[in-house]
This record gives C-alpha cells, structure tokens and sequence, in this order.
C-alpha cells in the first residue's frame, strides 16, 4: 500500500516533467499567463535538471530505490500499481533515457530563454 502512494507520487512528478514542457509551449500558443509563472517553470525546471543529474552520474532515483525497499523487491501487485509501473518504467539501454533526459533539459533552457517567466519581484497582475 505505501509503495503504491511512493509509485503514484514517482508517477505524478514524472508527468509534470513529461507535461509541463508542451503544456508551456501550448499555453503559450493559446495566450495563456500561467505559462510565464516563475514558480511553475523554475520548479519544472529543477525536477528535470535532478533527473538528468541522476542519470548522468549513475545514482539510482531516489522514489524508485525507496519503491523497491517497500516491496521488497517485488514486483506491484495491485491494480493501480500494476499499471502505473508499466507506465513509468520502460526497458532501454540506460544512455537512452540519459539523452532524453539532458534533451529535455536544454528543451526546457531554450523555452526559459526564448519564453521567460515573469521576474520573481514583480507582483502578478491581479
């Protein structure tokens, strides 16, 4: 059971950095001002930088070590851990996912440069 929370957290962040990247590009397409929040694209930003920064130096992601300690090292059993484990783990040669993950960090950099967010110390419009 608590492995399936640590699983659908694993899952959740995995979709904000997955997401988060074309949902900027669309909400800005579409003249949307959540796409310029500091907040939201900084933090974005942060999780797929870690990411890549795992992946680069070979460290094991810490949700899917603490995942596999609480099952341990059992495959999920239940319905929503056996799906949401198939959606996030993939099988691939481990430079893939590196090179995915260093591409959607510079992806990430050029939209920060080419479609800021508005500055931390200025007030959002109300």
């Amino acid at each position: 059971m608590i492995a399936d929370v640590v699983l659908a957290i694993h899952f959740c962040i995995a979709a904000f950095i997955v997401v988060g990247l074309p949902a900027v590009w669309l909400g800005a397409l579409l003249g949307y001002g959540w796409v310029r929040n500091p907040w939201f694209r900084y933090l974005h930003l942060g999780a797929i930088a870690f990411v890549a920064a795992e992946a680069l130096l070979g460290v094991a992601c810490p949700l899917t070590a603490w995942e596999g300690l609480l099952r341990g090292g059992v495959r999920p059993e239940s319905f929503i851990g056996h799906w949401t484990h198939r959606l996030l783990y993939y099988q691939a040669p481990e430079w893939v996912f590196t090179a995915a993950y260093v591409a959607w960090v510079l992806a990430t950099l050029l939209t920060l440069r080419f479609l800021p967010p508005r500055s931390l110390n200025r007030a959002a419009p109300s």
